[in-house]
């Protein structure tokens, strides 16, 4: 399955268009879900909204396994594909 998620993760890459920011988000959690596993960080405070968007996405995939999260990745990334590739 690394093969199919390299190959997702290569697809992202080319989309014509870009992704709407829960879509962006959806594919920052699963991918570090996938790299890295659960998010232990502490939280960014103060005023990033973006980082604070980014840890909160990630958090909510909590628990999820590693093979799991690829699949959901891999399958986001080819409905997606259809929009902006």
């Amino acid at each position: 399955m690394n093969e199919e998620f390299d190959k997702a993760v290569a697809l992202t890459k080319t989309f014509s268009k870009r992704p709407s920011n829960d879509e962006l988000l959806k594919l920052y959690a699963l991918y570090k879900q996938v790299t890295e596993g659960d998010n232990n960080e502490p939280r960014p405070g103060g005023f990033d909204f973006k980082a604070i968007a980014k840890y909160d996405a990630w958090v909510e995939l909590k628990g999820k396994s590693k093979e799991d999260a690829q699949q959901e990745y891999i399958n986001f990334v080819s409905s997606l594909s259809q929009n902006y590739a």
